[in-house]
């Protein structure tokens, strides 16, 4: 399995200076198709899911049939990036890549996507006998996952797959929390502030006390709570009449997950019944609205599962240790997971990211195209 290092190099400049945010992947998409095209694809598809998160391109799923007897297997990337991408410039340092330092470098996911396209190009040169084998490239993964939220799974023959998408490496994540999205609405009163004060009820106020006696942060070793956005008046003299707050909770038990959604909504609710009036001349009450979006599902995968067995074979037998963990966050892979699609996350060596500093190292991207081809060419035990 002999990986053309600098190809690979190349490679993966060429698609981080190619700028690809969320909803403006039109440009990645169309190279990828050329790129897979070339290299022989049996099956390029791009789903319609563009209508519903408003990308440029849909989701693409390519399939190469493969010619050993096995049940086929998918790898799932995304080709967006988050901001800043704007003449995006890859620096290469020895075997470091980095961007100029005013852009993100693009190796999430793009150092995932590079080794799935040399993994195919290594096949083909050295004429390899492999199973068949799907990739299934998504869009807005970074504004919350929503091409993998808008795939259909009909589309799909593999039944178990690995997302590309970690930071670190010889990582593979086998649990990662579900997550409830919470959207507070607060409508008070308004007033004018220095005139008629107490004819207003201060939507504000209301929420800061509601805040004040909801946990926050960490609540135990598989639970967080956050609220990371709050909106609300429209001048210093006007008594805010609404206040918008947006938070979400994450538990890797669903039964918290859902205990702890009621206890928050229970508790912003109660603020509005329990407000007194002091003056008596409030010109209305105040209402609390808790509008709660299931996120994205938890994803928890066995030690002895298939997916997770065949992974650490293929490891053993290219010479990489494999640890294991359980994540905090969520992705495109607790999205395939509750479709009913066993996927693990498989770490690219990417780190830094979601910042100027990103950074990935060339041999870590040569490993992870080994760890694909002993995916693809092992026989299942």
């Amino acid at each position: 399995m002999k990986v053309d290092k600098e190809r690979l190099a190349k490679e993966f400049i060429t698609l981080c200076e190619i700028e690809s945010p969320s909803r403006r992947e039109g440009r990645i998409s169309r190279y990828l198709q050329q790129i897979f095209r070339d290299l022989g694809a049996d099956t390029l598809l791009e789903d319609d899911s563009a209508g519903k998160t408003g990308s440029e391109s849909g989701n693409l799923l390519i399939r190469f049939d493969g010619s050993l007897p096995l049940p086929p297997i998918f790898f799932s990337c995304h080709m967006d990036t988050v901001p800043p991408t704007q003449g995006i410039r890859v620096v290469r340092t020895g075997d470091l890549f980095t961007s100029q330092g005013d852009t993100v470098l693009g190796s999430d996911d793009k150092s995932g996507l590079v080794a799935c396209i040399e993994a195919m190009r290594v096949l083909k040169e050295q004429e390899m006998a492999h199973r068949p084998v799907e990739f299934l490239i998504t869009t807005c993964e970074e504004i919350g996952l929503m091409g993998a939220k808008a795939f259909d799974p009909k589309h799909m023959q593999a039944k178990e797959g690995y997302a590309l998408d970690s930071t670190g490496f010889a990582k593979v994540i086998t649990h990662a929390p579900a997550a409830n999205k919470l959207e507070i609405h607060v409508a008070g009163v308004a007033a004018h502030a220095g005139l008629h004060p107490e004819w207003g009820v201060n939507a504000i106020v209301l929420a800061a006390k509601a805040l004040a006696d909801i946990p926050c942060g960490r609540i135990d070793e598989e639970t967080t709570v956050n609220f990371g956005i709050i909106q609300g008046g429209v001048a210093a003299n006007i008594v805010p009449e609404k206040v918008v707050i947006n938070g979400e909770i994450r538990s890797h038990n669903p039964q918290k997950l859902k205990q702890l959604t009621q206890t928050i909504s229970n508790r912003f609710i109660n603020t509005a019944k329990h407000w007194s009036d002091p003056s008596g001349a409030a010109r209305g009450k105040p209402r609390i609205e808790v509008r709660v979006e299931e996120d994205f599902p938890a994803m928890a995968l066995a030690r002895d599962s298939q997916v997770i067995r065949r992974i650490e074979q293929a490891a053993t037998g290219i010479g990489l240790e494999l640890c294991f963990e359980k994540a905090g966050g969520g992705s495109d892979a607790n999205i395939f997971n509750g479709l009913g699609l066993a996927t693990a996350i498989v770490a690219t060596g990417m780190t830094n990211v979601h910042s100027t500093n990103e950074q990935v190292e060339l041999e870590d991207m040569v490993s992870l195209t080994k760890l694909i081809l002993a995916l693809l060419s092992q026989v299942d035990y």
